[in-house]
């Protein structure tokens, strides 16, 4: 079905709000989490949505008429209304937590990842076709493997409340290289790409998944009353967030253009082919279609108060 695939990092550059709706507890708006390992995730109908509604105000309206998006976009992610009458082109996956930024003692936090995290993130990139030249160390429960001894005391790591003995690991630290090199990219990145480089923690999946479900920013929010403008009694609710400094990464993936039933025209070159979709999308074609590669996207909930803002790095074959 799919031509042509993509591999693309979300990187958090403040906090993110991809809401998963109400629950019973004390969040009363948490983020979305995969069911299994209860780690955060994007989902990919929110990525295509935001995608969509990003590229509506980045490229330039239909020509005589300013009301009308850009024909493109309708071209790539489907038409907005009369849906039957053709698929978009372009599909986006589930984005996966690869690592998770932990309050640390030394260097101010830790870049936190798990055996899973990195093994899911090595099937997606083999997935397409980037075939990773690391393997996924094994740790034990209660210790922890570093990338270098920046972040190490005396053999300890400490991690928020929590020590673990801790040694420097030389595999650990050409998987930091690379996904540096791989997920932040691109000026304005440096200072954040040395340390991913020096920073990488690896925890055991169990104590891992601790800070997954805890280490989120929550924040208390008030109603306020239309004709007080002073707080409801009883107004306060908590809103999950997944913190800045956060990288997820996902697939993004493209057939060739599709077209609506008997009304394929007879010149068929001139249906996008599945990579030049992704290059749309993710690629610079010319200034007055930016792609989004390198760039911010905003995603989810409370985008008036700075939230949802995250730089997208995808990554072919040919990077």
């Amino acid at each position: 079905m799919f031509e042509a695939t993509q591999l693309v990092f979300y990187y958090a550059v403040s906090p993110v709000h991809m809401g998963a709706g109400s629950a019973i507890g004390a969040i009363d708006s948490p983020i979305q989490r995969e069911v299994h390992t209860k780690h955060p995730m994007f989902a990919g109908s929110g990525l295509k949505g935001a995608l969509r509604h990003h590229f509506n105000r980045a490229w330039p309206r239909a020509e005589g008429d300013d009301r009308k998006p850009n024909s493109l976009i309708n071209r790539i992610f489907g038409p907005d209304t009369s849906a039957s009458d053709f698929a978009g082109a372009l599909s986006l996956s589930d984005a996966q937590l690869v690592a998770l930024p932990v309050r640390s003692l030394k260097g101010g936090f830790a870049y936190v990842t798990s055996p899973l995290a990195l093994a899911r993130l090595h099937r997606l990139a083999t997935q397409a076709k980037l075939v990773p030249d690391w393997l996924v160390p094994v740790v034990s429960a209660d210790k922890a493997l570093a990338a270098s001894a920046e972040l190490l005391q005396v053999k300890q790591l400490v991690l928020e409340a929590f020590e673990f003995p801790a040694e420097v690991d030389d595999k650990l630290k050409a998987i930091a290289q690379w996904i540096a090199t791989h997920a932040l990219a691109g000026a304005g990145n440096s200072f954040f790409a040395e340390k991913f480089k020096t920073d990488l923690v690896l925890l055991n999946d169990t104590d891992f998944s601790h800070f997954a479900r805890l280490a989120m920013v929550v924040e208390p929010h008030v109603c306020i009353d239309n004709d007080t403008g002073t707080a409801k009694d009883g107004g306060l609710f908590y809103v999950e967030n997944l913190p800045p400094e956060t990288l997820m990464v996902g697939l993004a993936q493209a057939s060739i253009e599709r077209f609506k039933k008997n009304n394929r025209s007879s010149d068929s070159a001139g249906l996008l082919s599945a990579p030049e979709v992704l290059a749309h999308v993710f690629a610079r074609q010319g200034e007055a279609q930016p792609g989004i590669g390198g760039q911010l996207l905003q995603i989810g909930g409370d985008a008036t108060t700075g939230r949802g803002l995250v730089l997208v790095q995808s990554v072919s074959t040919k990077s």
